[in-house]
């Protein structure tokens, strides 16, 4: 059983006991958004790699999302939305009005130099900059990203914003 299988048998077992109306557990379950796309970059060879990335927004009904953003080469579009539902919950039940997210990029960071991790951060962040923001959807770091890229993320978002930092 994929992660997305898993997630959606556990939520439906938990609305059981809650009581919850049938229409209210289905659309619990459906994602608000989900995006893929496709990250081409340079390497430093000269070569071109692609990769390919997502976000999933699972639900605001309590606030901006928030969720991390993964890079792994297992990353799949069924892990990122399980892992979005889970943001959902993990929210609700810590009580922060906040909902959930969570993103990744197909890739094995470990086997990128850090300019090809920060171009193929910058492209992600071109492609889904006017998705995400301190009042819709709010990144994080998770397994293979760190600081960095969120600091890579943040001056990226910013320039589409007219913000210009120095960092």
């Amino acid at each position: 059983m994929n992660a997305l299988a898993a997630t959606s048998r556990n939520f439906k077992q938990a609305a059981k006991l809650l009581g919850l109306d049938a229409k209210l557990e289905k659309s619990l379950l459906i994602p608000f958004r989900e995006i893929k796309v496709e990250c081409t970059i340079p390497k430093d060879d000269g070569s071109l790699a692609s990769f390919v990335g997502f976000r999933v927004q699972h639900d605001n009904a309590r606030g901006p999302m928030k969720g991390g953003i993964r890079y792994h080469h297992e990353v799949d579009p069924d892990e990122v939305n399980a892992l979005a539902q889970l943001m959902t919950w993990k929210t609700a039940v810590a009580n922060i009005p906040y909902g959930g997210a969570k993103g990744g990029i197909g890739c094995s960071p470990g086997d990128l130099s850090i300019s090809e991790l920060e171009r193929l951060t910058r492209v992600f962040t071109q492609k889904i900059h006017d998705l995400i923001g301190i009042h819709t959807d709010v990144p994080a770091p998770d397994m293979g990203t760190n600081s960095q890229t969120m600091a890579w993320i943040l001056d990226e978002y910013s320039s589409f914003m007219g913000i210009h930092l120095l960092l």
